[in-house]
């Protein structure tokens, strides 16, 4: 009988992983994976954080505040780009850290991330809906209480144009991913066009006075979080970092990569560059057309930039476009959540029916689990602060592969392939982005931390009552002990 600390620190083989991916379809190429990529980091976020984190802590200053998230997601991600390229798997982290560091870790960090999908496909959900509701609505076409609000919420039983849209994206992800791959493209492509109407557009209405000064002084809020100062950019730092967790979607498809080599590490960096510049860019432009102060609980501060300034018709098409531009964010979720899913089932450590593939080689049990548990967060209950925990969970993982980086080397070209991209100045910049994850992970409010206390439990729950008892890896290692 094994022990406890051999069970916990068992390692996957990886050729393991190469065995049990080959039946995916290695169809997705660069162009596909930046599209993913930019598709689910440039989402909601890009339209509302700027103006939100710059009345609420930042002011002019709220650029300063996506570089310096965008730092940190940098160093990790070229983290992510070497295991991706060494390790070309499903199931992003989970399957890495399995491989480097044992199963048990792999399944804390696993279960980081599948806390950031769930919720992360209800939340985008649920904001497409409110935003669709909100064009809608001018035009004389609205909803009853009852099924335009998640359950308990404003007189609401059920959201049910949020349940459409998963069901509708469910079932372009259920026809194939080079089919869903497609139609990300043109969406994506349309949502950067609308963002650079808006910056070319609002640019023009930018008055020098609302930068000065650029760092207000530093003061409390009312709530008592920091406004002004480095510590206001530090707590803007904190709640801007959920908008960069997106290039985790592209490496939960790395198994259904051509060339895996070359396409994952253009494809993680690659969308985190396009991303960094779009966002620096609406923030400079946002903050610049009014005063940091007008984006006070202000749910659409672009829209409304344009409306003031006199853009009626460009805000319609950049909101409707936005719309659309939604869908993007939900199709690179919830491809990327039934792969982590499909990557619990094919290790035993879920139910093994998570972990079979269809007759055309698809994970789709996997996705309807996904799409199940999303539409019961996002129609039935109010969510907003489980929000949080999309940014804990990940930045746990975050730190999970910065670490993994120091294990991962020694290996290379023996039994883990040698990856052709290499994270540069090793063995510093892992050290960095794990400290730098971790400084945001503080930075985030004690609710966040205690629910992410609380989905950490269920998971060690669920590991030590059924995944490490039916665990594949746990199971052979058993036969070779007997």
């Amino acid at each position: 009988m094994s022990s406890l600390k051999e069970k916990i620190f068992l390692k996957e083989d990886p050729n393991v992983y190469e065995d049990k991916d080959a039946h995916l379809v290695r169809s997705l190429r660069v162009r596909d994976f930046l599209a993913l990529g930019v598709g689910t980091i440039v989402s909601t976020s890009i339209f509302t954080l700027p103006g939100v984190v710059a009345a609420e802590h930042a002011g002019p200053a709220v650029a300063l505040s996506f570089l310096l998230a965008a730092i940190v997601a940098g160093l990790v991600a070229f983290a992510y780009a070497e295991m991706s390229a060494a390790m070309p798997f499903a199931g992003s982290a989970y399957s890495w850290i399995n491989v480097v560091f044992g199963e048990f870790f792999g399944w804390i960090a696993g279960w980081a991330l599948l806390a950031e999908y769930f919720i992360a496909v209800a939340f985008v959900a649920s904001g497409l809906s409110a935003n669709l509701r909100g064009l809608l609505q001018p035009l004389g076409l609205s909803m009853p209480r009852s099924l335009a609000n998640a359950f308990g919420t404003d007189g609401g039983v059920v959201d049910l144009l949020a349940v459409v849209v998963m069901m509708l994206v469910a079932v372009l992800l259920a026809y194939g991913v080079s089919q869903a791959a497609r139609v990300e493209n043109i969406l994506v492509v349309l949502k950067v066009l609308a963002i650079i109407v808006f910056i070319i557009v609002g640019a023009t209405a930018i008055k020098g006075s609302n930068y000065v000064p650029f760092i207000p002084a530093y003061h409390e809020n009312t709530d008592g979080t920091a406004f002004g100062g480095w510590q206001g950019i530090y707590a803007g730092v904190s709640m801007i970092f959920l908008a960069y967790i997106g290039f985790d979607s592209i490496a939960a498809n790395a198994a259904e990569a051509k060339d895996p080599q070359k396409t994952m590490p253009r494809g993680i960096l690659g969308s985190l560059a396009i991303a960094v510049v779009l966002f620096v860019a609406v923030a400079l432009v946002l903050v610049g057309m009014f005063k940091y102060s007008a984006y006070a609980n202000n749910a659409e501060p672009v829209g409304w930039a344009l409306r003031q300034s006199g853009h009626g018709t460009v805000a319609a098409i950049v909101q409707g476009v936005a719309v659309l531009g939604m869908f993007t964010a939900l199709i690179g979720m919830m491809l990327a959540g039934s792969r982590l899913i499909y990557s619990f089932g094919r290790d035993g450590m879920l139910p093994k029916w998570l972990g079979k593939l269809d007759d055309k080689k698809r994970p789709n049990h996997a996705l309807v689990l996904l799409t199940v548990i999303g539409i019961i967060i996002g129609a039935f209950f109010p969510f907003a602060f489980l929000a949080q925990l999309i940014s804990a969970g990940t930045l746990i993982a975050f730190m999970f592969v910065s670490l993994g980086m120091y294990a991962l080397r020694p290996r290379e070209g023996k039994d883990i392939a040698e990856p052709e991209f290499k994270m540069p100045w090793y063995p510093v910049l892992p050290a960095l982005g794990f400290l730098g994850s971790l400084a945001i992970f503080l930075g985030l409010d004690i609710q966040a931390k205690m629910y992410a206390g609380i989905w950490f439990l269920i998971g060690l729950v669920i590991y030590f009552s059924y995944g490490i008892r039916h665990s594949y890896l746990q199971k052979g290692n058993k036969g070779k002990k007997d």
